[in-house]
């Protein structure tokens, strides 16, 4: 083996991690928010969560990656501790499922549909597919996502090939066999299968590796079993670190996967040199080949299942016992940075934390209004409270949104992005003129002013108004409701009218000297923070209508809204304009 074969050697490696990466995150696009669909599933029992863990991780093609996400969903609260001991179970058997794919590089056989299975005769063609789906469909993003599942399967296989033909020569050095000797000794395998899985993250491409430097035939059963015990406890180290900096049953989930996978080889690594030593099976001292090592790994996998299935339960206390209560992360915590590099999960739980702030805001104004005529000092500061905490929202979930957009997300992904950055604008802006109202309200209490009977009757018309079109727009939002969303801007049309005419109304009183200057001032402040309120409403229902259309020109579907759509829109008009009638109080 000489320099050129040590460089063939670390591009192959650097081949077949980027390979499992690539192939990984186009099925993870692939699925998009059907993983979100996926986790639902999982609340009923553990064993449902067990076979998601098993889907999932095959999906990704990476237990480490599946992990993190269970950590981050852990963390988030959208899985309990319990229901996190499944999928981790499951995860570890799901990423088997890459040593069977790749354990196709050691086929050998004369038969021509034999030599189809040979990577070497597949992994050209699977090459040339993606390529042509990436010229043929250039902006088709399924297709672009098709494409990098195919190109990571031929980094994949091209990888696996430039490592076997690297360590190729190694079968007649001495020094070498003796090296794959060494790791019969259980200890030492256990530890060279934990410290490269640790050191290259991935116990997929750790076993790939291994079965290439199987093709030599220096690798026997009796070296090969404790590195892939090893392995498992390897692959840990990436959950151990994403859980650092999260809350207390994130950072139990990451134990609850380490004990399992250790405790899973002690016990059976005793189990394994027991018989070993006492019944010296021949196979011991064969060479094991890369089908023999994806049966090992499975074999291991399933056995420790089987052995720590029953004892979940105590997995649990023990980590809750390792771990214990203490304080965790504040209400953001839905934010977590781990669940980026699912995008359709962070997406999701971005919504969530939107619809938070939304409430938050509109509960801001709801205390403003209730204020307004009878002044209450707690409820103005709490409303005051209110709007930094939505100004808090906007900052951290900005902030993450933005990280969502490094990720390589969907074109859906992206709209839904944009979506959710535009409104959370409109949120802060609906908690700002809560203050604003509540400073009306404190002017009005200092001053000892009075609104007229007369104008106290057509402010509450106009605040039920504002109210309505609040609940509409939120709603819409949450439920994600097109059709209530079109109801939003013939409401705001008819405040814009009672804006005018209340206005209208106490010019009017004023010549007639039933009201004063100094009102006058106070009833415009509070007129135009109501019709504010309105326009930001409208702004959060044309957001999710112009969005599903890929577009953003907010005033040109406004007049398309009133032109197009005349008779549903004049309909909602008048009924909206006769429901919040000024005209007899």
């Amino acid at each position: 083996m000489d320099i050129f074969d040590v460089f063939s050697l670390l591009g192959g490696v650097a081949l077949l991690l980027y390979g499992v990466k690539l192939m990984g995150q186009g099925l993870e696009k692939k699925a998009g928010g059907k993983l979100k669909t996926l986790l639902a599933a999982c609340t009923s029992t553990k064993f449902k969560g067990f076979l998601l863990g098993v889907g999932i991780t095959a999906l990704i093609q990476s237990s480490a990656t599946t992990t993190v996400m269970v950590v981050g969903f852990v963390n988030s609260g959208i899985l309990t501790l319990g229901q996190a001991i499944g999928i981790i179970m499951g995860a570890n058997l799901g990423t088997s499922v890459t040593s069977w794919i790749m354990s196709l590089i050691g086929v050998d056989s004369d038969v021509m549909w034999v030599q189809f299975l040979k990577p070497q005769s597949f992994t050209p063609l699977i090459a040339f597919a993606a390529i042509i789906l990436l010229l043929v469909f250039k902006k088709d993003a399924k297709k672009a996502d098709t494409a990098s599942i195919l190109f990571g399967l031929a980094f994949l296989m091209y990888g696996m090939q430039n490592i076997t033909a690297a360590v190729s020569g190694l079968k007649d050095v001495p020094e070498f066999a003796e090296l794959m000797g060494m790791f019969s000794n259980p200890i030492l395998g256990v530890l060279a299968g934990a410290v490269i899985t640790a050191i290259i993250q991935s116990s997929a491409a750790s076993v790939g590796i291994l079965q290439a430097i199987s093709l030599n035939g220096q690798l026997t059963y009796a070296s090969a079993i404790p590195i892939i015990m090893g392995q498992n406890i390897g692959t840990c180290v990436t959950a151990m670190l994403s859980s650092l900096g999260a809350n207390k049953n994130a950072k139990r989930a990451a134990f609850i996967h380490l004990s399992f996978n250790t405790i899973g080889t002690v016990v059976w690594l005793t189990i394994y040199c027991i018989l070993n030593a006492a019944l010296k099976p021949a196979i011991s001292d064969e060479a094991v080949s890369p089908l023999g090592i994806a049966i090992c790994h499975s074999a291991f996998n399933i056995l420790t299942i089987v052995t720590l299935a029953p004892f979940n339960r105590l997995l649990e206390k023990l980590a809750c016992a390792v771990i214990r209560d203490g304080s965790d992360k504040g209400e953001f915590a839905l934010l977590d940075e781990r669940l980026l590099s699912t995008p359709s999960v962070a997406i999701e739980r971005s919504r969530t934390v939107a619809v938070n702030m939304a409430h938050e805001a509109v509960r801001s104004l709801e205390l403003s209004f209730d204020i307004l005529f009878d002044y209450n000092e707690k409820k103005a500061k709490k409303v005051r409270e209110l709007e930094e905490s939505v100004d808090m929202y906007e900052d951290s979930l900005g902030t993450y949104l933005v990280k969502i957009t490094d990720q390589n997300i969907t074109e859906q992904g992206s709209h839904e992005v944009t979506k959710l950055l535009h409104m959370i604008g409109d949120f802060e802006r609906l908690s700002d003129h809560a203050v604003n109202i509540v400073e009306s309200a404190e002017e009005i209490n200092d001053k000892e002013l009075k609104f007229s009977e007369k104008a106290q009757k057509e402010i509450r018309v106009m605040i039920e108004a504002v109210k309505e079109i609040l609940d509409m727009s939120v709603s819409a939002f949450e439920t994600n409701d097109l059709k209530k969303a079109v109801s939003v801007e013939p409401l705001e049309s008819v405040v814009d009218y009672l804006k005018v005419q209340i206005k209208s109304k106490h010019i009017e009183r004023l010549r007639k000297q039933e009201c004063t200057m100094e009102m006058g001032f106070v009833l415009s402040d509070l007129l135009t923070n109501l019709e504010r309120i309105s326009d930001h409403c409208s702004n959060i229902a044309v957001c999710m209508i112009e969005v599903s259309h890929d577009s953003f020109d907010m005033h040109e579907y406004i007049n398309n809204l009133k032109r197009e759509s005349s008779l549903e829109y004049d309909k909602l008009y008048e009924f909206y304009k006769d429901k919040y009638s000024v005209e007899n109080l």
